[in-house]
């Protein structure tokens, strides 16, 4: 009996790691050899991402944003996304919420702005998955980043490289 229970157990391991089921992270590398991203365009007031080739936009997704959509991010902790130009900077491949992409908010006239105010800009914004953080919670729900769902951030994360600028529009 305990034999039929370990050949029954094998075959089960087996055909899961088969399936995949065993390479979550591996899978979660895309790989694309399309036209280069040479933007990123945010339309806060839209709640859209676009990834530009020259003016052509290759993709469009739905986005969430800061629980505080409107206006600038000025200080840490006020929950805003930033408004813009910036770059993609950084990747996170082990990210909290799936993938992640860095945008290199802040700036010197972000942190001058802060500095006025006698506080910190604020920082580690960027676009990512969800990883299951959001359910249950309005559609703007980040601490000032830019969310889109797991399959599109691995998308993303494939077709964008650093140092593609991003310009955040009110």
């Amino acid at each position: 009996m305990r034999i039929i229970r370990t050949i029954l157990a094998v075959a089960l391991v087996a055909n899961l790691a088969a399936c995949g089921l065993f390479d979550r992270q591996h899978s979660k590398f895309r790989s694309y050899d399309g036209p280069e991203v040479t933007q990123l365009l945010v339309k806060k007031a839209d709640r859209k991402l676009y990834l530009l080739h020259g003016t052509t936009a290759l993709k469009v997704y739905d986005i969430a944003l800061g629980a505080e959509p409107i206006g600038h991010k000025e200080v840490e902790g006020d929950m805003r996304t930033p408004e813009g130009l910036y770059w993609i900077d950084r990747r996170n491949p082990d990210s909290n919420f799936h993938l992640s992409l860095g945008i290199s908010y802040p700036n010197e006239a972000d942190t001058a702005r802060a500095s006025t105010k006698g506080k910190l800009p604020g920082g580690d914004i960027f676009i990512h998955g969800q990883a299951g953080k959001n359910a249950g919670l309005p559609p703007d729900w980040t601490e000032g980043c830019i969310a889109v769902t797991d399959d599109e951030i691995e998308e993303i994360y494939a077709m964008v490289r650093n140092g593609t600028p991003i310009m955040i529009l009110p």
